[in-house]
């Protein structure tokens, strides 16, 4: 049983009632491009014109639709749970679940934004060869994307480490609420919980977590785990293949709202610029890969991705 992505409108819904959320709007808004960025816009369009292009993205990109991120410019402090962690240690396993079953409900309701819907703009008029995303939050494919490769996985699914088996994250919140009846509600009564990363939440309250009942696999009482790529833990080959498959098609490679902390991402743009191919990226924030870029634009993501469909789209602009 796999799990689906709804398609939303361009209004994000405010996390209410029992999900316990206090904040729901967009994370640090953008202030609009500058005369300045559209500038370097026209000389980036001028370099990817009649280019097959490769785009990676990152959180940066979803903070517009309520989702946070771990590491931009209004990102709080954070130590995310481990794959070694979360598979080693059950307290911590019962923590992260209880936390989740929060988490998951906000990012099901975030919808796609200006970014999203410019890069599925850009893919439809021909212009990528594909979307290799580090995201989880399946807004990509929600906002028409047809050739996305979810690099870290996706938080709409559960697996079994043990069996392999596949579950969607709505069956499991109805297992995890006969399990724990009252819970949500008990989080609303004690304050909330604000969203985090990755289908997280802030709930500290030792009370409520020491209460929440995990669930097992159904199939054959395994382990149950998101299905996506924890730190510490590898993303899987055929994901890598299918990312690398996109990059060997394009002629150049367009980042668009990742610090490109982690080797999953960087890998990429080390591989663009070894082969000669030009290197955009369009992020707040300095990244691990800026020394490689032709081009580094310090502007707000989904405003540049929309002027990049005027400037190579033009009739795909109000799709």
């Amino acid at each position: 049983m796999n799990g689906n992505a709804a398609v939303g409108g361009d209004k994000v819904r405010p996390g209410i009632g029992q999900t316990g959320f206090r904040q729901a709007a967009p994370v640090g808004p953008s202030a609009g491009l500058t005369p300045a960025d559209s500038a370097v816009l026209e000389t980036v369009a001028d370099i990817l014109r009649g280019l097959p292009v490769a785009l990676l993205t990152g959180a940066g990109l979803s903070t517009d639709s309520g989702i946070p991120d771990y590491r931009g410019p209004n990102a709080a402090p954070r130590q995310p749970l481990t794959y070694q962690e979360f598979m080693g240690d059950p307290e911590l396993r019962r923590r992260y679940w209880a936390r989740n079953h929060i988490g998951w409900a906000h990012m099901k309701r975030a919808e796609p934004n200006a970014g999203h819907r410019a890069a599925a703009a850009l893919e439809k008029a021909g212009v990528l060869t594909g979307i290799i995303t580090q995201n989880v939050d399946r807004l990509h494919e929600a906002a028409g994307a047809g050739t996305v490769v979810d690099l870290h996985g996706r938080f709409d699914r559960i697996v079994c480490t043990d069996c392999g088996n596949s579950y969607s994250r709505d069956f499991l919140a109805v297992v995890l609420a006969e399990l724990n009846p009252g819970f949500l509600s008990a989080v609303e009564e004690a304050g909330g919980a604000a969203s985090a990363p990755d289908a997280d939440a802030e709930l500290e309250s030792e009370l409520l977590i020491a209460s929440f009942n995990v669930a097992r696999c159904p199939l054959c009482g395994g382990l149950l785990k998101p299905d996506f790529v924890f730190f510490g833990e590898n993303v899987p080959r055929d994901r890598v293949e299918r990312s690398y498959q996109m990059l060997d098609s394009a002629g150049a490679l367009v980042v668009a709202g990742s610090s490109l902390t982690v080797m999953s991402g960087l890998r990429f743009v080390k591989k663009a610029a070894k082969d000669g191919k030009p290197v955009i990226i369009i992020n707040r924030g300095a990244t691990r890969g800026d020394p490689l870029a032709a081009v580094k634009l310090e502007a707000g993501v989904g405003e540049s991705l929309g002027r990049l469909v005027e400037l190579l789209a033009p009739d795909w602009r109000n799709s």
